[in-house]
This record gives C-alpha cells, structure tokens and sequence, in this order.
C-alpha cells in the first residue's frame, strides 16, 4: 500500500503554488506553480478597460479556480504519487483579500449587472483605497475607547475587512446591498472545495477584528454609518473553525477540478505567513518568522497577553493553540525591489546582465555586497507601499536621502534592502518593549535565496538568522494543516515536529557590521518619525496634490 500524502495550495499575491507532501516525514514530493491570468488588476478594470483610481489593487476570483484546475493536478503528476493517497488538501491565502459574493458564494464581478464596477471584483491585501475609512475607525475606536483597539497596536489598517466593507457601502452602495456575504478568500477558497462556507478563527481575529469572541458592536459600526450597523449581521458573521479543523470534505465538482478523490479532508482556511511558522518549526515563544515576498508578515508566538503599538493583532491561538499568536507586517519588501529594478536601473545594467547570463537583481546584489556598511552615503525609507507596522499609515511614501550625481543603482538597491531590514527591527524593537522576547529571526519566502538580503538582516537585528529549507513554506505549512485536519496527527504541534522543514543558511551577525548598522539604524529612526509621526506631513499632502491631479484628467 502506498503511503499517505497530502495537499497544500498556497495563494500568493501574483501566483498559486501547490505541493504534494509525505505525511510520515513531510518530504516534498511535488510541486507546480499557476501565474494568474489577470496578475494584481491596479490600472485598468478588464472587463471594460476603465482606469482604476490611485491606490486601488483586485483580482479575479476564477484565477484561484484556475490553480485547482491546473496547479494540483500537475504537483500530483510530478510526485508519481496515486491520486488516490492523497487524504486532505489545505490552503492558505494573502490576507486581508476579500470577496463579496452572493448567497451561494458566487462572487459579485461574475453577474453580468456588476461586472463594470470595481468595488465586485476581489480587494488584494494591497488595496489601500480605503485609507479614509480607516481613519475613521480609528478616530472613533479611540474616542470611544474601545476594548479591541490596544489588541491591534491601537490601529485599524485600511488593508482590512472592516475599513475595505465600509468602502463598499459608501462608494459602491448598490454594490453592498446585493452583496450577501464579504468574504475573507482564504474562505472563499475553501467553500469552493467542500460546498461549505465555514470562517477561519486566524483572519477572523487578525483582519475582522473578533476578539473574546465578539466583532466591533452594532453602536460602534451605526456611529460610523448609520447603513453600517447591521455589517457583522448581515454581511461578516459566519461559523468560526480553528486552525487544523475539518472544514468540510472535498466535493464532487472540486474531485473533478483537482483529479483528487472526494470526500477527502478539506482543512479550514488560513493565512500564509501564520501556516509557515510550523512549517518552519518556529512553534514556540521568541521565534519571529518571517515571510519575505512582495511584502513580509511577521509573526511570533507568545506565552502571554501584551499590547504591542502599532502591531497587526495578537490572538489568542492565531497561530497555534495554546499561545497568544502575534503579528506585524511590511507592505513593501519584494515589492519595492522589483519595482526598482524595472523602472530606475539604467539599460547598461539590464544589458551587461543579460550578458553574463544572471538577472538584473543578481547583478545589483553582487555590485551592492562588495561594499562595506555607509559607504553609499545613503538612507532610505521603505514606505512605497505605506507603512502597515508599526506605524500603519498607508498614506506614507518611499524617501531615498543622500543621493548625489556619483550615486549608481547598486547604491540605491542596497540601501533599499537595508530600508527594510531596518523597519523590520523598528517591529522587533516595538515587540521587544511591550514585553515580547525576540530570540531569534527565522526567513521564509523567496527572499532567502538573496545572501546579501539575510546578511544585512541579521547584522541591522543584531539576531541570529536562520532561513528554512523549504522554498514552499506556506503550502508546506498548508498540507500540514491538511494532515492535522485528516486526522493523521493530533494537533499543529505534532505535524510540526514530524513534517516541519529543515534549517537551511544561518547567519550570525557579525559585530563591526552591527555597530555600522547602529548608527544608521539611529539616523533611520529619526527619519521614521519626522515623516511618519507627525513631524513633517509632506507625503499626506502629496499623496492628496497627486489625488486632486489625477481626478482632474
């Protein structure tokens, strides 16, 4: 008889990756990856062609069907294993990505009355157009002194699902009222596969501010719009199923997308930073993972219960039962890279790169390593996707200080990488002051293949570095889940100790590196707060310059 497998299905900003694993060992025994057709949808809206506005950032829900339909069968193909082996399927998604649906789950872009407006399409994590409705929230939580703000560093980020609905209803009011259920889709995902539509307790307690069991009151949400009051009622509330729970079995029509069996175990939903910290081994208090791609997610496991500023949120046993699961975020890591590389680096870099057969990326990366700690002569701000911790502010931009007419692109790209090595420590400082121990930092994503990213990282943090050996952390962590939720293993835990990856580099920090990086990283934080706390609100005001233009085309 063969030996059990099981599915992880990870949704990423721009692709779906699946992984086919071995139950007893968690040895990876197949993979396949699907690019989505229509990619992040922030310029035009497909199926008319119209501009989008400034900050706004969708997706097309039939590309994650696509996934199921092209990214399982072909991970299955390539680990020669029998469909038939396979016992659950997990997945897990970027959060906060919402879906409004009708009652059956049928997402609103997809009827024909609401295909031309774009509060119906799916709202990407980045989507940062509800800012406004944010500011509210926070205004009026912090007035009100609302029990559940310190739980979110006692800021609500317009990234998610309450400030995303509230702009629904007010841009788009014919869009909320046919709107049956807004959906988290890690959800949505999971109720295509098994029929059910059963609310993960990870983006529930994270992104839909529930805490101690309860959403933001109808009082609170009437004060914020008197259309608003019945929200959580009517559109949010749903059955809550913790991480590793069954959620369902796979149905009939998703045996048919995926080629697995139905009937099989369907793993409640979850967040791909959150399923990557067993997947990394990284299960207990002090070890700070994290998932370096577009953007990164920090999260951490803690004993007890703090208010950390300007954190995402602390919930209890959002990451594994048993402990409070904390979390932080970058908007802009990858993101920012790559958006130097295809529009600021010179084509003499682009054609030398291609002549010696390595990517532009490599190219700066090897020109960048060769230079000792200052000696650019720059300071950046890694705020070109705003600044979601810890000051959560997506208004904020990206600042390059100290250029001059000597400055080369490998200057800029390393002082890109170091920007963002030095938010991630203003996090690890933010954690380390409420009383949070960080002990060590553990990299997962794409960004690990990059030696020159990981040591800066743990030079600036001043922490031991280790990076996982699994290039598919999330969907590893996913099929853990999977496993957990078909009953192989009793808890997270287990399938951790028994599936999780093996280390892969480790950097300790190296010490004239990091008395280098001090005083940057002091020069840095001055910076941080002049335009991020108040001292100087230039990029609010350009931002709105930028609106004001833009809306006068």
């Amino acid at each position: 008889m063969n030996e059990p497998v099981v599915v992880g299905v990870d949704f990423g900003t721009l692709s779906g990756r699946a992984l086919v694993v071995r139950v007893r060992d968690g040895a990876e025994l197949g993979t396949a990856v699907h690019e989505y057709a229509h990619g992040v949808v922030d310029e035009t809206l497909p199926a008319t062609g119209a501009p989008l506005p400034p900050d706004w950032a969708l997706q097309v829900p039939r590309d994650y069907i696509d996934v199921l339909r092209t990214a399982v069968p072909a991970a299955v193909r390539e680990a020669g294993v029998d469909p038939a082996d396979v016992i659950g399927i997990g997945t897990d998604f970027t959060a906060c990505t919402m879906v409004p649906t009708t009652a059956d789950g049928t997402p609103l872009c997809e009827l024909d009355e609401f295909a031309g407006n774009p509060h119906a399409y799916v709202k990407l994590w980045k989507h940062h157009a509800a800012q406004p409705q944010a500011d509210r929230i926070n205004e009026l939580a912090a007035r009100r002194a609302e029990k559940w703000l310190p739980r979110y560093g006692g800021l609500i980020s317009s990234e998610w699902e309450f400030a995303k609905g509230l702009e629904v209803l007010e841009e788009a009011p014919d869009v909320y009222a046919a709107m049956a259920h807004w959906v988290e889709a890690a959800d949505w995902i999971v109720w295509q596969l098994t029929g059910r539509y059963v609310r993960n307790a990870c983006t529930a307690g994270y992104k839909g501010i529930r805490q101690d069991g309860a959403y933001p009151s109808a009082d609170f949400l009437r004060e914020l719009n008197p259309e608003f009051g019945t929200f959580v009622v009517d559109k949010l509330n749903q059955p809550i199923g913790a991480l590793g729970d069954r959620a369902g079995d796979l149905s009939a029509l998703a045996a048919y997308w995926t080629g697995l069996t139905a009937g099989i175990a369907v793993a409640v939903g979850n967040v791909d930073a959150h399923v990557t910290a067993p997947a990394a081994r990284a299960v207990e208090p002090g070890r700070l993972v994290a998932i370096m791609g577009t953007s990164t997610c920090h999260v951490v496991s803690g004993t007890d219960l703090h208010e950390v500023p300007g954190m995402c949120g602390v919930v209890d046993g959002g990451i594994v039962p048993g402990l409070w699961g904390y979390e932080a975020g970058q908007s802009g890591v990858g993101d920012i890279f790559g958006w130097f590389v295809d529009r600021q680096v010179p084509p003499s870099y682009h054609e030398l790169a291609r002549e010696r057969g390595i990517s532009v990326h490599e190219l700066l990366t090897e020109l960048a390593a060769a230079q000792p700690v200052g000696a650019h002569g720059l300071l950046a701000l890694d705020w070109h996707s705003g600044n979601r911790s810890v000051l959560v502010d997506h208004e904020l931009s990206g600042l390059v200080l100290g250029q001059t007419l000597a400055t080369r692109a490998e200057d800029v790209y390393r002082a890109l990488l170091e920007a963002t090595a030095f938010g991630t420590r203003m996090i690890i400082d933010a954690f380390t002051d409420a009383g949070v121990p960080i002990d060590e930092l553990v990299v997962a994503g794409g960004l690990v293949r990059n030696p020159l990213l990981m040591r800066i990282y743990a030079d600036v943090t001043n922490l031991p570095l280790r990076t996982i050996g699994s290039e598919q952390g999330p969907a590893l962590g996913s099929a853990m889940h999977a496993a957990v939720a078909a009953g192989y293993y009793p808890d997270i835990r287990a399938a951790a100790e028994a599936m999780g990856a093996d280390d892969g580099e480790t950097y300790l920090p190296v010490g004239s590196n990091v008395e280098a990086y001090e005083r940057l990283f002091a020069e840095y934080h001055e910076l941080h707060d002049y335009f991020g706390r108040g001292g100087n609100d230039v990029m609010h005001r350009l931002r709105q310059l930028r609106r004001t233009a833009l809306a006068s085309r």
